[in-house]
């Protein structure tokens, strides 16, 4: 008789990651799924879906099931969870896996409930939920069982999560729903309003991957940009420049500069000096933006680290915890 597996799921508004103990992180995809709209059948998912993002004909839908961090279509998350767990053929009579899933700090009791309904209707034995924030921070190697402050800025696809750690626990916490979808958003709109150029959020991704920066002073560089032209409705081509870019989501940054704030003026005196002595850590897709560090630096007036993989620290983290279940 097999044993029960245990799992880690980083359930991410953009990427979903499966850590598997004993083999680490196993599954690296984007959260998206294409179902065939009459017949409910879910045709792909992870990265074959996203390719056909805003290319699907009529009776297939390539859909995002997580909005803001938090579950929007509970079925489709289902079938996504379902198909990703099905891949690593775990599911069997005597092997149900033990479930991690970490999600963002502020969500309701509602939303809780159905990130756990959906575990256990995809196979889960045993469903434990954590905070991001706090899961991340293990990830990215901070002691956080110490009686001393560390302050983690967790910037995903869909929410910003803010906390400050202490004794193995989040003291104050801030999460907001302005992340890296906001950031493609305020890009897209840019282009619209500023060029008259309508593109999709998948070239709107790649600018802020390639061009994209939160700090202008020591970054030039420049990419062109096709889309569809507003005033003429035919393809057409442009040049667009980090400087541009920076503009377009400079208001987004200052909302998570504020959110990390706000959680500092919360935060006990005795742990504000452990931060300032020991730094925030950035994790999370958001922090490989060109220039977070330094914005944050200059606005906080604290040392700021991006931490070594900041993709994989919350299903790293997962992955720590799992081994110690008994803290969970």
């Amino acid at each position: 008789m097999a044993f029960s597996k245990e799992i880690g799921i980083d359930l991410g508004t953009a990427n979903i990651l499966i850590y598997v103990k004993g083999e680490g992180v196993v599954i690296d995809e984007p959260s998206v799924v294409a179902i065939d709209t009459e017949t409910k059948k879910c045709l792909a998912a992870g990265q074959e879906a996203k390719d056909m993002l805003g290319r699907t004909p009529g009776k297939i839908a390539a859909i995002r099931p997580l909005k803001d961090g938090v579950i929007a279509d509970y079925e489709i998350t289902e079938i996504m969870l379902d198909y990703f767990l099905k891949k690593l053929n775990i599911k069997g009579m005597f092997k149900r896996p033990t479930v991690l899933i970490c999600c963002p700090t502020n969500i309701t009791s509602v939303e809780r409930s159905a990130i756990r309904d959906a575990a256990y209707r995809s196979g889960a034995k045993k469903v434990y939920i954590e905070e991001e924030p706090k899961v991340a921070a293990v990830g990215a190697g901070l002691d956080i069982g110490k009686p001393s402050g560390s302050m983690v800025v967790d910037i995903g696809g869909g929410t910003a999560d803010v906390a400050v750690l202490s004794l193995g626990d989040i003291v104050t916490s801030a999460s907001i729903k302005i992340a890296g979808d906001t950031l493609d958003r305020n890009i897209i709109k840019y282009v619209k309003d500023e060029k008259k150029l309508l593109i999709g959020d998948r070239s709107a991704e790649e600018i802020k991957k390639k061009i994209g920066t939160a700090w202008p002073a020591e970054y030039h560089e420049s990419m062109e940009v096709s889309g569809r032209d507003l005033v003429s409705g035919l393809p057409h081509t442009i040049m667009l420049t980090s400087d541009e870019i920076e503009l377009s989501i400079r208001e987004s940054l200052q909302s998570i500069v504020r959110a990390c704030k706000g959680v500092l003026e919360q935060t006990p005196p005795e742990l504000s000096s452990d931060i300032y002595a020991r730094g925030i850590v950035l994790t999370g897709g958001g922090a490989l933006l060109n220039g977070l560090d330094e914005l944050l630096r200059n606005e906080l007036h604290v040392p700021v680290y991006i931490a070594e993989n900041p993709l994989y620290c919350v299903a790293e983290g997962c992955g720590i915890l799992l081994n110690n279940i008994n803290v969970l």
